[in-house]
């Protein structure tokens, strides 16, 4: 008897119900608007910021092109969660079959998993070009970086192939309402009428590690470079070095506390309410904010887009 046959068997059917948060607002439809706004936004801020790195061949460094693929999982990770979600008030049918609720999981644990190793390589990336000036073009090569940028991918993708071929493989016969705007594995095992103890310790140590190791490459390389600004002669290289990794600290301050609340707190200060306001921060408020935070605090972002939107030759011409 196969897998699929074995969970109708416990359930009688095979597809999951996303409850989601709409069904909890008074006003359902103004919500759904203000979300795609905002999802038309994180789009259209994050593929503007990627447009400027590769057309502006000032912002071809390492520190750029990271900056861009972080901006690429940032419209990666938003579209598998929210077109699902609008289309579901938008129709009125909140089903998603156990094999489109697997492929949800598995895209977004990758792509989140991903995003913890490449705010890492950011800021290792700033430790060298700040503390190791000299040597920076040599150890941060295009080689390197896309050696970075193939681990962040594979490290990521690691929890979706463990994780996910597990948790859908649990009998699931009790109700079948995800009680979630998509499918998170924390909230899909929770439906499960096994013992599901031993795979949740799992889960919790593979979120634990995805989150220390990152952490811990960061803690070090801000430490090292505090040390290093605080060493400086020049007033102005301190302020320079500051406001870059000031950028990227909000950005990892941001991503990383909202992870940390979902994954490693215990279940006692969980509530299906709190976990999906607090997935909707992250999930859907971040990758509107980051190309904001890097855009507006950075000159030579600002100077890009000038440069893209004709504003310094029409002020040139005015001048004359």
């Amino acid at each position: 008897m196969n897998i699929t046959t074995r969970m109708n068997n416990y359930t009688g059917q095979s597809d999951f119900t996303l409850v989601g948060f709409f069904i909890q607002s008074k006003h359902p439809a103004l919500l759904a608007m203000v979300i795609f706004v905002v999802f038309l936004m994180a789009l259209s801020g994050n593929a503007l910021l990627i447009l400027l790195i590769h057309s502006d061949s000032h912002l071809h460094t390492p520190m750029y092109f990271f900056i861009s693929q972080l901006s690429l999982m940032d419209m990666m990770y938003i579209s598998v969660t929210v077109p699902k979600m609008l289309m579901d008030q938008v129709l009125g049918s909140h089903m998603i079959s156990a094999a489109a609720c697997g492929m949800q999981m598995f895209l977004y644990l990758t792509l989140v998993g991903s995003e913890f190793f490449l705010l890492a390589a950011i800021s290792y990336d700033r430790y060298v070009a700040i503390c190791h000036p000299l040597r920076y073009p040599v150890l941060m090569n295009h080689r390197v970086c896309l050696l970075l940028m193939s681990v962040c991918w594979f490290l990521g993708s690691l929890d979706g192939f463990m994780l996910i071929p597990v948790t859908m493989t649990f009998p699931f016969c009790r109700s079948r309402e995800i009680h979630h705007f998509f499918c998170e594995a924390p909230a899909v095992t929770k439906l499960s009428c096994s013992d599901t103890w031993l795979y949740e310790t799992l889960m919790y140590l593979c979120c634990v590690l995805m989150l220390v190791i990152p952490v811990t490459v960061i803690s070090s390389s801000y430490s090292s470079i505090l040390l290093t600004v605080h060493r400086m002669n020049s007033a102005e290289g301190r302020k320079k070095a500051l406001a870059t990794c000031s950028s990227h600290m909000t950005v990892v301050i941001l991503f990383y506390g909202a992870a940390v609340y979902n994954y490693m707190f215990p279940a006692s200060f969980h509530t299906p309410e709190k976990d999906m306001v607090v997935s909707v921060f992250y999930t859907i408020l971040t990758p509107l904010l980051n190309p904001l935070i890097y855009s507006l605090r950075n000159k030579n972002v600002t100077e890009a887009l000038k440069k893209l939107l004709g504003v310094k030759p029409l002020f040139l011409k005015t001048m004359k």
